[in-house]
């Protein structure tokens, strides 16, 4: 759907006796819609599927609960909600679950054996690991953990509703995504009609101050679900270190630009 929706009788449909993984979003980086995991998780399970999940944009901001939510496998970057540094991130696998490894050789464990051990996360981590990131993702999920997730969930919802109520009644303006709270995420992305997202992107950072993201967002599959391929959008990203204060002033920004 257009809002970024997904309807599981769609994966229902799809899936057939030789499926044997679906991999799918948990919520899009441009539309900001959250997907329904656990009802998609019965359909895998159903036909014998395990369900990977791309959290990239949850993880740490969004509560998130495998067990109950029937997650096999979970992804996420680390520099996004738990606030690791660039080039982190992990995988999360259920017990349970063999994985094939896909380079061999260092593990530092076993080193007369000629093949990785057979324990996780040893088995999947040949050559010298990014000590220095691996450190300041646990630094960022620490904090992520002190402060709760449904803190920084409120928060930034807080804001990014804040920021659709001040600019959904402006006309030519389309906000993106689903236009209920509690099936979003705080991405805010939006179309003007006749003006460029690149080139408000420019004045909202050159003369206001204001940083967004205009373009594609190395989400063509989106934009062309949401029907702004051609045009690409402009996306806020309210976070948990902004505040009201902020969302204001970059509203108003985007109110005298139009």
């Amino acid at each position: 759907m257009p809002n970024g929706t997904l309807d599981p009788a769609e994966v229902e449909a799809a899936v057939n006796p030789s499926t044997k993984l679906v991999a799918m979003l948990h919520a899009s980086n441009v539309l900001g819609t959250l997907l329904p995991i656990a009802e998609v998780s019965k359909i895998s399970h159903n036909h014998g599927a395990l369900l990977l999940i791309d959290a990239a944009q949850t993880a740490g901001a969004y509560p998130i609960d495998m067990q109950a939510m029937g997650i096999d496998l979970l992804a996420f970057a680390g520099h996004k909600g738990t606030f690791g540094p660039h080039g982190t991130g992990g995988l999360v696998v259920q017990s349970g679950i063999e994985l094939e490894t896909w380079v061999e050789g260092g593990s530092g464990v076993l080193s007369r054996s000629d093949t990785m051990p057979q324990e996780l996360p040893t088995r999947l981590e040949a050559g010298t690991q990014n000590v220095a990131g691996l450190a300041g993702l646990l630094a960022g999920v620490q904090f992520v953990l002190e402060q709760g997730v449904d803190h920084i969930r409120a928060h930034e919802m807080a804001l990014a509703n804040r920021l659709i109520e001040r600019l959904q009644d402006l006309p030519r303006l389309r906000i993106l995504g689903s236009g209920d709270p509690q099936k979003r995420t705080a991405v805010v992305s939006i179309h003007v009609q006749d003006y460029s997202p690149d080139q408000l992107a420019a004045v909202l950072d050159k003369v206001y101050g204001v940083a967004t993201r205009a373009g594609l967002h190395c989400a063509s599959q989106a934009h062309r679900t949401a029907g702004t391929l051609e045009c690409g959008a402009l996306r806020f990203s309210p976070g948990y270190f902004n505040n009201a204060d902020e969302i204001d002033f970059a509203s108003d920004a985007l109110i005298n630009i139009l």
